[in-house]
């Protein structure tokens, strides 16, 4: 880390050096302004740097550098981080909407805040080690900000917007579909709430009960703007209800309801069972 951080306060120097020497400033010399396992962290997550190898210091530049007098015109990651955060968005967004095309805008949007927030975001950076490649203020708490959820969170993004810099959208769309769609937590993230009917079906069919039913109730409006209401109905009873302007939203909010009160009745009689004894 300490050959790190001399390239890093080195490298001013390298950057107005070269722009004197002109076509000097080679592909190849840029490239070597990164530490070997910063150049190996890029090669593995980005296929190897673009146009702009230097681009990667900044992403894991902390703010705090900027904070020491010896670096205090050193730019950091905050930028890149602002950049990044819009690239996860769009890309995380595409996925969803098509993954999911009967989810509405609401849902759409609940499941990508389960992806796109610190803690999420935090746990990427730490399955990928960014931390040791964190340059952090001499002055700073090293420790701490290594492991702050924020600072992770931050480095990712900010690694995200580099690579979207430096080689395109497209590279910057296959890392977050390696490393945050590909992950290994990533239907626990977005599914726990997707698909209500599916859980109902699966709720009745591990009791031996009757498979739902669900049954538009009303259908109000002109014919260009609906609003349908469902109910559903298990073993004959009445449960939940929803209203929205398709019927499969619909659908999906009945039998959220319903989910809710079946819930509710199990636990009603466990507690009763429980007073029993």
């Amino acid at each position: 880390m300490e050959q790190f951080w001399q390239k890093l306060t080195g490298f001013a120097f390298n950057r107005a050096q070269s722009s004197e020497n002109g076509e000097a400033d080679s592909y190849r010399n840029r490239t070597n302004l990164l530490p070997e396992n910063l150049r190996t962290l890029i090669d593995s997550v980005a296929g190897g740097t673009g146009n702009n190898p230097e681009i990667y210091l900044t992403a894991f530049t902390h703010r705090s550098v900027t904070h020491d007098p010896r670096t205090a015109d050193t730019q950091s990651n905050q930028r890149l981080e602002f950049l990044g955060d819009a690239v996860l968005d769009l890309v995380i967004s595409e996925y969803l909407y098509r993954l999911f095309p009967e989810s509405s805008e609401g849902e759409l949007s609940n499941n990508r805040a389960k992806i796109v927030n610190r803690k999420s975001l935090a746990g990427f950076a730490g399955s990928m080690g960014l931390a040791e490649y964190l340059v952090i203020g001499e002055s700073a708490d090293n420790e701490k900000i290594r492991t702050s959820e924020s600072a992770l969170a931050d480095v990712f993004e900010s690694l995200t917007g580099a690579i979207y810099l430096d080689k395109g959208l497209e590279a910057a769309r296959s890392f977050v579909m390696q490393q945050v769609i590909g992950h290994v937590n990533f239907q626990t993230i977005v599914a726990a709430e997707h698909n209500y009917k599916s859980r109902l079906i699966e709720y009745t069919q591990s009791r031996h009960m009757a498979p739902p039913v669900y049954t538009v109730i009303a259908a109000e409006g002109a014919e260009h703007e609906k609003i349908f209401t469902v109910e559903v109905t298990c073993e004959g009873r009445t449960y939940g209800k929803g209203t929205a302007q398709r019927k499969k939203d619909a659908e999906q909010f009945a039998a959220k309801e319903t989910m809710e009160l079946l819930a509710n009745e199990e636990h009603e009689a466990d507690t009763r069972k429980a007073s029993d004894i």
